[in-house]
């Protein structure tokens, strides 16, 4: 117990400059303390497995910031679960999440990248050559695993409201009763006067604004990180044109085989998150 609770503090509090405890910096802390006359990395990794308790890993995050927190995120989550203002949705009223990946470098590497083969892993060249950069805008809809995609050179205004114009141009949301589009707070699509601009252009969007710092609310993130692991790690390509070719394909490919995402977390889910950070901002404060 007194491992596994040493395990739980940060290394600071003990005065050691380590940002993080490896389970070999546990055993000599361990040691250095009496709690055992001598004990083995292998075993305090072996003791911590069972509970979980991986000190060594690590992940970012951030409180909610937004005073509005839970009635935006609501909102989001009651669309992703089929419902608006306390009513289902009804069969002309569609879900959206779209946002930008900005900045997709093409890296033309020195040397080719060589195939996998046996007792060796594929090999990329370290050094490359820039050749250019661009945008991904992209949109989900959540309930059908339909895609919508475009490559511009930058990520504003204009470019994210060609994608709107692809989607409002396509059935079945050219003829959509509501299309809710669910976005975060980027400077294209940012506050009261984004909601104004696109509403005068297509009257039946109507815009959802993800509360600040929630992008992990946005269902095409989830997208994001697929074209992050399949198309862009390693970031090898030939040119930039290869590059945008290789990621529309993708979109091609990845619509015909997709599913809706099982979206789970829901208002009662968020309620409890938030209530548990109170309860530790409390804790700390006291």
């Amino acid at each position: 117990m007194q491992i596994k609770a040493l395990a739980c503090e940060l290394p600071s509090l003990s005065g050691l400059p380590l940002s993080r405890f490896s389970h070999a910096e546990i055993a000599q802390e361990a040691v250095r303390r009496g709690i055992a006359a001598s004990i083995s990395g292998a075993t305090v990794w072996r003791w911590l497995t069972r509970d979980a308790i991986r000190p060594w890993h690590y992940r970012s995050w951030i409180f909610p910031r937004d005073p509005d927190f839970e009635a935006k995120a609501g909102r989001v989550l009651d669309l992703y679960h089929g419902r608006w203002a306390g009513r289902p949705l009804g069969s002309r009223e569609y879900v959206l999440c779209a946002d930008e990946k900005t900045s997709i470098q093409a890296r033309i590497r020195r040397h080719p990248t060589t195939p996998p083969a046996p007792r060796h892993s594929m090999r990329v060249e370290h050094e490359y050559e820039r050749g250019g950069a661009f945008a991904y805008l992209a949109a989900l809809d959540v309930h059908r695993a339909k895609l919508f995609g475009r490559c511009e050179p930058h990520a504003d205004i204009k470019a994210f409201d060609r994608l709107l114009a692809d989607i409002m141009s396509t059935p079945p949301y050219r003829s959509a009763r509501r299309v809710f589009l669910v976005v975060d707070n980027g400077s294209s699509h940012r506050g009261p006067t984004s909601v104004a601009r696109i509403q005068s252009q297509w009257p039946r969007v109507k815009l959802v604004h993800l509360p600040i710092h929630a992008s992990w609310l946005n269902q095409i993130e989830i997208y994001f990180s697929i074209v992050q692991r399949k198309v862009l790690t390693p970031n090898d390509s030939e040119s930039l044109d290869e590059l945008r070719e290789r990621i529309l394909k993708f979109q091609i490919r990845y619509e015909e085989l997709a599913k809706p995402f099982e979206w789970r977390f829901s208002r009662e889910d968020l309620s409890a998150l938030l209530h548990k950070l109170l309860v530790h901002d409390l804790l700390k404060s006291a």
